[in-house]
């Protein structure tokens, strides 16, 4: 071992470790949650279920479970915050490399010539291969806070990958109910447009018979048309929702196809909210919020490391010859070590200004944890309430469709006997109408309810899965 080396590494080894456990902890600050003791609008049920990681699954299409498992591995945006990911843990480890003695080589070749009035000079060769260490001891802790606020950015950005994730797949199942929404509405309409064309064959069959009127022509006709030129919106609607998907699937949008044709191929799963604490384990955001809050921490704790002297140890050896045979011979070698302190004393300003900004950032995101906690409890709330207002809406309307479709039948029966004008037929026809089209609309936003439910919950993610891959 060179005898630069036998010198240097007990000395940086002596200062490196007792650098380790200096460290400036600046007072922590409380964020004061509001952590209720449960859900205003919570069921009591015991049959519900817990939030599971593969949450998709509970509403029982293999086809919506395939999408949102593909959505996982095939969106972009998730692939984004991946490659997030590398560049915060390469920032960690440019951070941490503070920590280290920095070690350098050199290699000098060098000839010069002397000369007197009258004589030619001798021309001469100079080698000097050299070795050069340098290290910063973090008495203050100074260099460990830097790498402590990167290391929680790489965490928080680990977070940010789940919450994209958990958003991805909502919004993938979410579209798949609103394309089978829009599928079952086109097939209503189409039904109801067929059940319209029939009372206008009616009609136009009384007209010849002088028994309706032009009037009572024209309004069934506009009633056709209407329902007849809703049908491409919703077309439009159920492909154009096709095409998103796709994107999320991360696919060309010729690529994907949508099997299924109506909201009865799925259930509606119950979910069991939980208490409020177990939200802070279970949201990203709320945890990625918690992870910048630290590592501004640590960012105070190393602008005020800022105020106290820094310690610098330097050792340089090496070899110099004139010769390049007698290079490596012992009366070669040379070798020098030094130490530095530099103390800041009056630098305009500059250390306290830093100082002071770590300080109002630390705040700033102490307010932003803050509100995505109370954010996130709103959020399980405005599920819950949809979920039970929905569920209540659902039930009426059902209720509300029964009884338009036994008047309609009624009404259609007493048109061909002649019993019943044709403003009654028409009204309870296009009460009908509306009603299927309305339970539609019901059943889907309830299911949207359900997913947005799973989503403020966290849809099963827990801390303890922020390293692990995205199911």
């Amino acid at each position: 071992m060179p005898r630069l080396v036998r010198f240097c590494l007990p000395l940086l080894t002596g200062f490196a470790l007792p650098a380790l456990t200096g460290c400036i902890d600046t007072p922590r600050p409380q964020p004061a949650l509001d952590v209720p003791g449960a859900y205003a609008n919570a069921p009591k049920r015991p049959e519900t279920r817990p939030v599971v990681p593969d949450w998709w699954r509970t509403f029982g299409s293999p086809e919506l479970a395939g999408f949102v498992a593909e959505s996982q591995t095939g969106n972009l945006d998730i692939a984004i915050a991946v490659a997030r990911i590398a560049e915060a843990d390469a920032q960690a480890k440019i951070a941490g490399s503070a920590l280290f003695p920095q070690i350098g080589a050199s290699a000098t070749l060098s000839r010069s010539r002397t000369s007197t009035p009258g004589s030619v000079g001798q021309g001469t060769n100079r080698f000097n291969p050299a070795f050069l260490a340098t290290y910063e001891i973090d008495f203050w802790g100074q260099n460990q806070a830097l790498l402590a606020s990167a290391e929680f950015l790489a965490q928080a950005s680990r977070f940010d990958r789940d919450t994209v994730a958990l958003t991805t797949a909502a919004t993938t199942a979410s579209l798949y109910v609103r394309i089978l929404a829009a599928r079952e509405r086109i097939r209503i309409a189409r039904q109801n447009l067929d059940a319209a064309e029939r009372v206008l064959t009616i009609i136009r069959e009384r007209l010849d018979v002088g028994t309706a009127t032009a009037l009572d022509l024209a309004q069934q006709e506009s009633v056709v048309a209407t329902i007849r030129a809703n049908i491409p919106a919703l077309e439009q609607t159920s492909e154009q929702d096709v095409t998103t998907l796709a994107v999320l699937l991360g696919r060309a949008p010729e690529r994907i196809r949508v099997m299924g044709k109506s909201l009865d191929a799925l259930r509606l799963p119950r979910i069991d909210a939980g208490l409020p604490s177990t939200l802070l384990e279970r949201r990203p955001d709320i945890a990625a919020a918690e992870a910048r809050l630290e590592s501004a921490h640590a960012n105070v704790n190393a602008a005020r490391a800022a105020f106290f002297p820094t310690i610098n140890l330097t050792a340089q050896g090496g070899f110099a010859s004139v010769a390049l045979s007698s290079l490596f011979n012992p009366g070669s070698g040379f070798y020098a070590v030094s130490a530095g302190l530099t103390q800041p004393i009056f630098q305009g300003f500059l250390l306290q200004g830093q100082y002071e900004q770590q300080q109002a950032r630390q705040l700033e995101l102490l307010q932003a944890y803050r509100s995505s906690v109370i954010n996130g409890f709103a959020d399980v709330e405005r599920a819950l309430i949809a979920l039970r207002q929905l569920g209540q809406q659902e039930v009426l309307q059902r209720a509300a469709l029964a009884s338009s479709r036994r008047a309609y039948d009624i009404a259609v029966q007493r048109l061909a006997e002649g019993t019943v004008d044709l403003v009654t037929v028409l009204q309870t026809q296009t009460t009908l109408f509306q009603a299927e089209d309305a339970l539609t609309q019901a059943r889907a936003n309830r299911y949207l309810a359900a997913i947005a439910l799973y989503q403020a919950l966290g849809g099963g993610w827990g801390k303890g899965d922020a390293d692990k891959p995205a199911p």
